[in-house]
């Protein structure tokens, strides 16, 4: 039995005095606009792009791997938006944004090496899911599945004694699953870190599907808009644990197959031995 909390800790004071936690990537913003300005043409987008050189060259190599598998080269950014789209392009700004942004904690904390490459598992394998079951989230489902612990990393920067507590705790336990994960954090800081991501998406004023497929991971709620984009994060966060509990996957209302998963599992690690040192 843990002892009740000794604080009044709320979600929003973790992001006042953090000008760099509260303010979106202005790349991705640019980028809305530009989508948002029907006088505005994929020249202008790539015309944003490319005035971060070392942005577009990362880009273009993202562009050319495995993760999207194109048969030939490709040499510009306007070329890579025509192919795969400005909103799949954007999430993937957004994506390495946030990986740059979070990726500066001391190794005692936390392992963000650890962290990032089970999230990117997660992003790649959700993406598989949803290209077998029709690609009905193609432009946001990668984005959804790196951010959806990203409220884990909000408490390693703003209360790392708790986060600390949390892991303390939750390493003297058996098996660890996501109810387990959600009991703990609430005991020790009042709310957990699922909450606390859909908070930060909502501040940096995200879709509202990337914030309700945050803030449905762990109670799935069926009534809610983006239910089913949530549902796929959860299982791909599953399959992307290497001590998997399948009693987590149940909590899925995704219908596929064991055997189709297998096939994604392996092909997202296929394709994340080539791109994780891209995105890290």
């Amino acid at each position: 039995m843990l002892n009740p909390i000794k604080h009044d800790l709320t979600i929003p004071d973790l992001f006042k005095g953090d000008l760099k936690l509260a303010s979106t990537p202005n790349l991705y913003f640019k980028l809305q606009e530009t989508i948002d300005d029907p006088t505005k043409s994929l020249v202008d987008a790539a015309y944003i792009i490319e005035k971060d050189a070392s942005l577009s060259i990362k880009l273009l190599k993202i562009v050319n791997s495995a993760f999207f598998g194109f048969p030939s080269k490709i040499s510009s950014i306007d070329r890579a938006i025509g192919l795969i789209g400005v909103k799949e392009l954007q999430s993937i700004v957004l994506s390495t944004a946030v990986i740059e942004n979070f990726s500066g904690f001391p190794s005692e904390l936390i392992s963000m090496h650890d962290f990032w490459a089970r999230n990117l598992r997660s992003a790649l394998i959700a993406k598989g899911i949803d290209n077998l079951l029709g690609n009905e989230f193609s432009d946001s489902i990668f984005i959804c599945g790196l951010l959806h612990n990203i409220g884990q990393l909000i408490f390693f920067r703003r209360i790392p004694e708790l986060a600390t507590e949390v892991n303390l705790i939750l390493q003297t336990q058996g098996e660890l699953t996501y109810l387990n994960e959600i009991k703990t954090e609430k005991e020790v800081i009042g709310f957990d870190h699922y909450q606390t991501g859909a908070a930060l998406t909502k501040l940096w004023k995200l879709p509202e599907l990337i914030t309700q497929s945050i803030q449905l991971h762990a109670f799935p709620d069926n009534t809610e808009t983006h239910h089913r984009i949530a549902s796929i994060i959860r299982l791909a966060d599953c399959y992307s644990k290497m001590d998997i509990s399948f009693s987590d996957t149940e909590i899925s209302n995704i219908d596929i197959s064991l055997n189709d998963m297998a096939m994604i599992v392996d092909h997202s690690q296929e394709e994340f031995e080539e791109i994780f040192k891209l995105f890290y």
